[in-house]
């Protein structure tokens, strides 16, 4: 059970890094389309290096456990606990999941992560990319019935229903927007590219579906069985730190067949206008007696970039911390409502789509979740989001 602070530090991180991170996005996006890969490759180095050091241990168990003695009468002697000694050089701590799936993983996880933050290039707006990928669970239903044969209750089908019309109407509403002769483009192009992107968003959708399925057999082989001997373990780390670490790591080696991609997008955002942090109130009196004003300065989609890697940290930071400590049934609802004060805040800050269709949609998405999240048969097992 989670203490009041660390309700506060949880959420915090949640609400204020994910919320913060959209509206980063959607601000980097909106003046540089192309800039998705950029963007993935930044957000995966960050969550890396933070994840590095925890990957190594300074401490070696002190001997092999031996084989627990015998007692005249059958029994066992209780195994003792495994001593640890310090060493100078650091340690790979011994992962709880194999290679081989985690390429599986990476695959998926690498695949989708680009395809979400490319289709921003294809006119998707950031209201109709929260609804969107708030739809999963209907391709997470679909393959569950089809490739290992779960059985759903009334109460979920129903609510993907839901969710499926509310996705459809959505899209429709931001669609007619994307539509009208206001645009710089013909109509038609401007359908087409629009119909790409939805497309782009359909695909990452579906490998989302086997990402989750996949994370559920590495589950159930892997982590489950070996927590008894991880509880007992002083080297052992949580799961969840396993899992982001070489989720965002592994992948990066492939960024390098985007690497032209990223320096033209790097030089595209040198060329923004240059903003110092010496203008920003309350840091411009502190910065001017300590720094020269002038070596802060920096073409303002940088800080942009910086200010959206740091908040997908303290995002993904925030999602582990919740997926590890409380159900997945309040882990779905916070979430849920996490892509609703998203949504707000996209619709407030930057005022784009907010018409009846496009509420209406969301609505029934978010409602559709929630009755989902609630229709469960039985009680499941935690799984990282």
């Amino acid at each position: 059970m989670l203490s009041l602070s660390d309700w506060i530090t949880t959420l915090s991180l949640v609400f204020g890094g994910c919320c913060s991170n959209a509206i980063t996005t959607e601000r980097l996006t909106s003046e540089n389309p192309n800039s998705g890969i950029l963007i993935t490759f930044f957000q995966f180095l960050i969550v890396s290096l933070y994840a590095l050091p925890g990957q190594f241990a300074f401490s070696v168990p002190a001997q092999a456990n031996a084989r627990p003695k015998q007692h005249e009468n059958g029994g066992h002697e209780k195994p003792r606990a495994t001593a640890t000694r310090t060493t100078w050089l650091p340690r790979l701590r011994k992962r709880r999941v194999p290679l081989v799936p985690y390429f599986v993983q990476v695959a998926l996880f690498f695949v989708l992560s680009v395809l979400n933050n490319a289709a921003f290039a294809y006119d998707i707006p950031m209201t109709v990319h929260i609804v969107f990928r708030s739809g999963g669970m209907v391709i997470n239903m679909l393959l569950g019935w089809l490739l290992v044969h779960k059985r759903y209750t009334r109460k979920q089908v129903v609510s993907v229903f839901i969710v499926t019309i509310g996705i459809i109407v959505t899209t429709l509403s931001a669609s007619k927007s994307e539509s009208k002769p206001s645009s710089a483009q013909p109509t038609d192009v401007a359908v087409s590219l629009y119909a790409q992107g939805v497309s782009i968003l359909s695909l990452a959708l579906l490998l989302s579906g086997f990402l989750g399925l996949t994370q559920d057999y590495v589950f159930a082989r892997y982590i489950k069985p070996s927590e008894a001997q991880a509880a007992s373990d002083p080297l052992a780390q949580p799961s969840w730190q396993e899992n982001m670490f070489y989720l965002h790591a592994l992948p990066l080696p492939l960024f390098y067949f985007s690497r032209e991609s990223i320096m033209t997008e790097l030089a595209r955002l040198n060329t923004s206008p240059s903003v110092s942090l010496a203008s920003v109130p309350l840091l411009d009196t502190y910065l001017a007696k300590t720094l020269d004003s002038a070596a802060l300065a920096l073409p303002c989609m940088f800080w942009y970039l910086f200010a959206n890697t740091t908040t997908q940290l303290l995002c993904v930071i925030g999602v582990n911390r919740l997926t590890g400590r409380v159900s997945s049934l309040t882990v779905t609802l916070i979430l849920t409502v996490r892509k609703a004060v998203s949504l707000l805040l996209s619709v407030a800050v930057y005022g784009r789509q907010a018409n009846i269709m496009m509420w209406t949609g969301a609505a029934l998405v978010f409602i559709g979740t929630v009755g989902y999240s609630t229709g469960t048969r039985t009680k499941v097992k935690d799984k990282k989001d």
